[in-house]
């Protein structure tokens, strides 16, 4: 197949880049697995594994952008990552890649996990992947529990810090701003790169006790890839990603602070084959080309998940 890939943004994204590294990883397994991909991003972008259409960015960013004039001749489909003015007789799909204000159902759209695609009202799904040899493998930890994230209370890092001080655990918290904490926990701000597959491979667990409906939780993924166990609660899409074998979830502080002796044993080769099994880019692109597939000759979106766990 000949897919277009679509985002405004400039690649390879400098920073975290959730949304930007997805588009980066899909491009290189769709290129793996024999198909040509044409990105539709910056000016200035550069993925060897995707042919470079520039478009203009700022217009891009703002509101439903017309890419219509963009496209290449002889697309079998375009698969946007940002909402796009219509494409009329265009085969396209898009993926929602956060949760949106309203949640009425549109058609062609792909979500994350089944509770993403659940609460907007539709039910295509994509995991996403991610290549795990970009990350850290450790089976020995060091003497530190691990939050890193946004800084925001919907992502429930003040559990985090308050377990911290009930269990005199050492805590790493990393993110966008310098919060008030204790003396056992420390802030090291934003990471990326090479620290931040560091701090994932060293940390005896990864908290993630979200207070909001995550669509997928990119984070959890990764410290998987690096032999990190998980403790979080059961939102959003954490219970797809997180089996008994790789973490665990419960509903309040107190269970997640009992749970700890246990999750801090599970096996690091376990969360690392998990990753491969599931969410490996790979795994992603032939999800995604089922989707293309399914939409190009029926136009209409298979229903429920395709490959990955169950929900």
């Amino acid at each position: 197949m000949r897919v277009a890939l679509v985002h405004h943004a400039r690649f390879p994204v400098r920073g975290y880049g959730g949304t930007e590294r997805v588009v980066a990883w899909l491009a290189r397994g769709l290129a793996e697995l024999g198909h040509e991909v044409v990105l539709l991003a910056a000016p200035g972008s550069r993925l060897p594994s995707a042919r470079l259409v520039p478009i203009d960015a700022r217009a891009a960013s703002r509101g439903l952008f017309d890419v219509r004039p963009f496209l290449p001749a002889g697309l079998d489909i375009v698969h946007a990552h940002q909402e796009l003015a219509p494409l009329d007789d265009v085969p396209h799909v898009w993926t929602l890649h956060g949760n949106a204000a309203s949640h009425r159902p549109v058609p062609n759209t792909i979500f994350l996990s089944a509770d993403h695609a659940r609460r907007h009202g539709g039910a295509a799904f994509v995991h996403n992947g991610l290549d795990p040899n970009e990350l850290s493998f450790r089976r020995g930890k060091g003497d530190y529990d691990l939050f890193i994230g946004r800084m925001h209370s919907v992502k429930g890092w003040q559990w985090a810090v308050e377990a911290a001080r009930r269990t005199r655990r050492r805590l790493i918290l990393a993110g966008g701003w310098r919060p008030v904490l204790n003396p056992r926990v420390r802030f090291v701000g934003t990471v990326d790169g090479e620290r931040k597959a560091e701090l994932l491979a060293g940390a005896r667990l990864l908290w993630m006790p979200a207070q909001w409906h995550e669509p997928f939780g990119l984070t959890l993924v990764e410290a998987l890839a690096s032999g990190t166990p998980v403790l979080g609660t059961r939102r959003g899409a954490l219970p797809e990603i997180v089996s008994p074998e790789t973490g665990y979830l419960g509903d309040t502080l107190e269970e997640l602070i009992a749970a700890i002796p246990t999750v801090e044993r599970l096996d690091p080769d376990a969360c690392r084959a998990r990753v491969d099994r599931y969410f490996h880019y790979r795994v992603m692109a032939e999800n995604y080309l089922r989707m293309y597939q399914a939409w190009r000759t029926k136009g209409v979106l298979p229903e429920g998940r395709v490959g990955g766990p169950a929900p």
